[in-house]
């Protein structure tokens, strides 16, 4: 027996919007149409007159007028009678999930973006004592001795990552003094004062570039990633193989993409509301 109350029994209703073949025998067609006229709402149509939401749903008149004052009435659209809009408490519908995104979800597509754009291994670090640990990276190809995969641990003194989770940490004088900085390779900076040197210039700058410091050949350049209250949670690199980008070129080239993928990840962060205590290794 239909409810007619339910729009989905309306004989008016239309076709099912979308695909419609092998529907499960769950498929509830109502909340279907419901998400359908929802959906018609976006950047170029903001705001849509019922003949308009109902040939974006691909419902009728009758059916879409019906969701529509539904909608307002649960407080998901507005109207002056004539136009309809999608009223801020339609984010609730997807903030349940944004909220339960984490750093490595959230910072994975942009790493693909980056990587797809330079051709250079992208990856994101946070820091555990004095060790960066990888949460999320796509390799292009291997140029280190080592895989690395997520959860690998490097020494933050040595790599760019490092240096910019470093660089913001509150008592770094104290945190210098107690880390054991040895070297991988003859280039890695081992004295706590050049390493302070150095550290404070990637505050100054904003970014920091190791050259062949965790591993002969490998260059790598790196930039913060922020929470909400300008905390550095996370850092973003791109590693480069020394005889193919000199450090002049990965400045030119690789740094600016870098940083804007910093950017759009830190946006991301912030839109999704995830907090700095859910930024830990794992």
């Amino acid at each position: 027996m239909t409810d007619p109350a339910d729009p989905a029994a309306d004989p008016t209703a239309g076709p099912p919007v979308g695909p419609v073949a092998e529907r499960a025998p769950e498929h509830v067609q109502s909340l279907a149409r419901g998400l359908a006229v929802i959906r018609a709402f976006g950047a170029d149509a903001p705001e849509l007159t019922l003949s308009e939401v109902a040939r974006a749903s691909g419902l009728t008149r009758a059916a879409a007028r019906r969701f529509l004052l539904t909608l307002v009435d649960v407080g998901y659209v507005r109207t002056d009678g004539r136009l309809f809009a999608l009223s801020p408490r339609v984010l609730e519908l997807g903030y349940a999930y944004l909220s339960g995104l984490t750093l490595p979800e959230v910072a994975q597509p942009h790493l693909e973006r980056l990587v797809a754009e330079v051709h250079e291994s992208a990856s994101v670090a946070v820091l555990d004592a004095d060790e960066v640990v990888y949460v999320a990276r796509v390799a292009t190809s291997r140029i280190m001795r080592v895989a690395i995969n997520i959860g690998t641990r490097f020494p933050a003194h040595c790599t760019s990552m490092g240096r910019v989770l470093l660089a913001w940490l509150p008592g770094l004088a104290e945190r210098l003094a107690g880390m054991e900085l040895h070297g991988p390779t003859s280039r890695t900076i081992t004295s706590p004062g050049a390493l302070a040197a150095e550290l404070a210039s990637v505050r100054e700058q904003g970014w920091a570039l190791v050259d062949q410091e965790l591993e002969e050949g490998l260059r790598s350049i790196a930039a913060p990633i922020r929470n909400r209250a300008g905390t550095v949670v996370a850092a973003v690199n791109l590693s480069t193989h020394a005889s193919r980008t000199s450090v002049a070129a990965a400045q030119r080239a690789l740094l600016p993409p870098l940083l804007a993928t910093a950017g759009r990840i830190e946006a991301d962060l912030h839109a999704t509301g995830a907090m700095a205590s859910r930024l830990t290794a794992p």
